[in-house]
């Protein structure tokens, strides 16, 4: 290998490099830790740079501006649209992580990536999975027919707001890690849920560990 061919070989892998350190420099900016109180549980840390806080940003206001997360009180609204909601915010969080870097891997802490999974799965999947079909079933057994008429309207109804209170619980750690400020007064002005206790489960399903 003749020397200038040496050293462009070693100039492109320097330049690699540097790019490589840029980006792992890029990606751990700003890192720092956040106290959580994730609700019915306790306080947990979750670590989170730049990155982490635009995609808990996002996740916030998707949760926080849906139906999904309005109180609906008793012959109020169509648990329909409140599903079609719940169905949109479950495909919306997905798509964003899909979407977004996976955070940096830190003993001890816990990512915004964590606490969006533990909301798709412990709240939106079992709540979709248990109501959609039956009421599906009621629709199609008994088309034109009002949602009030439902035998189990108001079992569902229940359910769903415990769901709703969850979910703006989570709004709320959305919040903490994106830097929000004032986030309990902004979900308790556009979701009329007050959160500065906790109201959702956390990423573990147990009171030790998320």
């Amino acid at each position: 290998m003749s020397g200038r061919v040496l050293y462009a070989v070693v100039g492109g892998l320097a330049g690699a490099l540097v790019l490589l350190v840029l980006d792992f420099y890029r990606s751990t900016a700003r890192l720092s830790e956040v106290k959580v109180t994730v609700p019915q549980l306790s306080e947990f840390t979750f670590v989170v740079n730049d990155d982490a806080r635009q995609v808990a940003w996002h996740l916030f206001v998707e949760t926080v501006t849906r139906v999904s997360t309005q109180p609906l009180a008793d012959g109020d609204g169509l648990i329909r649209e409140a599903l079609t909601s719940l169905y949109g915010l479950f495909a919306t969080t997905r798509d964003t992580l899909k979407a977004s870097r996976p955070s940096i891997a830190v003993s001890g802490g816990h990512t915004v990536e964590q606490l969006a999974i533990a909301m798709l799965n412990r709240e939106l999947r079992p709540f979709l999975s248990a109501w959609h079909p039956r009421l599906r079933v009621y629709e199609e057994e008994h088309p034109g027919q009002p949602e009030s008429l439902w035998p189990q309207c108001g079992t569902c109804r229940t359910e769903l707001r415990a769901v709703q209170r969850h979910l703006a619980g989570y709004a709320h750690s959305f919040a903490r890690l994106a830097g929000v400020r004032d986030a309990a007064d902004i979900i308790r002005a556009t979701a009329g849920f007050d959160v500065s206790g906790g109201a959702a489960r956390g990423p573990g399903g147990g009171a030790g560990r998320p």
